[in-house]
């Protein structure tokens, strides 16, 4: 079936439900007189509005009020609380941090396949004493006993290091330990 012969069987169907008869007297005169009085309605619906234009400068404002108290109460970084807790331990932080990066660095440019797994546990290690040590920053800003978590802090720090010292000890043992069987091979 072709879309003609849709149409015209849909025609065929509507015969005689349609409307064709012509307006009653007066529906133009009708129709224009409610066009007129259109305008009129739509002006008091506007005047009736008004009162959505202080509603929303309101809601603006609050919403502008309530970003900047939001940003204003926003909480500080762990580094500046810290701060205002203790400066020094801030200094000892970067102090050890920059200490345990370059011995960190050291280590990876250690790596080889004799050496991953003990570089792997090493960091390992180091990962869980970091989030020990982020602990520690958590119970000294939230007013445990300063002196002590501060002297674990560092305690902290200082194994990091010692264990870090450690390792790369025994990488230089090893490399040394290769190269004397390498000289002693070649000879």
């Amino acid at each position: 079936m072709t879309e003609k012969d849709n149409i015209e069987q849909l025609f065929e169907q509507l015969k005689g439900k349609l409307d064709t008869q012509e307006p009653a007297i007066g529906h133009r005169e009708r129709f224009m007189a409610k066009l007129e009085t259109l305008p009129k309605k739509q002006s008091r619906i506007k005047k009736d509005s008004t009162w959505w234009k202080p509603l929303a400068i309101a809601a603006s404002l609050l919403l502008l009020f309530s970003l900047a108290l939001n940003f204003y109460n926003r909480p500080t970084t762990m580094e500046q609380q810290l701060s205002k807790i203790s400066p020094e331990a801030v200094n000892s932080q970067y102090y050890f941090t920059s200490l345990i990066e370059e011995q960190v660095k050291t280590l990876q440019n250690e790596r080889g396949p004799e050496t991953d797994k003990m570089i792997n546990d090493v960091m390992s290690q180091l990962n869980t004493l970091e989030n020990d040590y982020k602990k520690l920053e958590q119970d000294l800003i939230n007013g445990g006993n300063t002196k002590l978590i501060l002297s674990a802090m560092i305690g902290n720090f200082q194994t990091r290091i010692g264990l870090l010292n450690e390792v790369i000890k025994q990488l230089e043992e090893i490399k040394s330990l290769k190269t004397q069987q390498h000289e002693n091979s070649i000879i």
